[in-house]
């Protein structure tokens, strides 16, 4: 899934369940079962090779990557005292992308990253359909931002 569907998900959750020794348990698991989900994300097209690997950091690193702060901000802390809850979820939600991605980017092939890679691998449903793989995402961002 995109970042911002991880993200807004790991933030909802550290918001409502504040104690980290739930809600960082749930957050991963929240990671890899909505990458269970068939989804279009960023990466689409890597191992068909009908994408760049620099082409799909650029645009992790300049769309969806900053849009998922811009809505952990808008949904969570916009106009509300600071709280260190939705930035826990947020980090604890891309966590696994985050260790996963020397393994996809620079070639890094060493086992423990690799045991993740294939872990999520094993996970990940995506879809080059960009409105079927669009949609989900969509209505889990609406139903975060009804629910928050």
């Amino acid at each position: 899934m995109l970042s911002i569907a991880h993200a807004t998900t790991g933030a909802f959750i550290a918001t409502k369940i504040p104690n980290p020794y739930l809600s960082i348990p749930l957050i991963l698991a929240s990671h890899f079962l909505e990458d269970y989900i068939p989804h279009w994300d960023v990466g689409q097209g890597l191992s068909k090779k009908n994408k760049g690997h620099k082409d799909a950091f650029l645009q992790e690193l300049f769309t969806d990557f900053p849009a998922s702060i811009l809505l952990v901000f808008f949904f969570f802390q916009y106009g509300q005292p600071f709280s260190i809850y939705p930035w826990l979820g947020w980090f604890f939600a891309l966590l696994p992308d985050f260790i996963e991605f020397p393994y996809l980017f620079l070639g890094w092939r060493f086992t423990p990253i690799k045991q993740l890679a294939a872990f999520h691998k094993y996970f990940h449903h995506s879809t080059p359909e960009k409105l079927k793989g669009l949609l989900p995402q969509v209505v889990l961002i609406l139903l975060i931002y009804i629910l928050r």
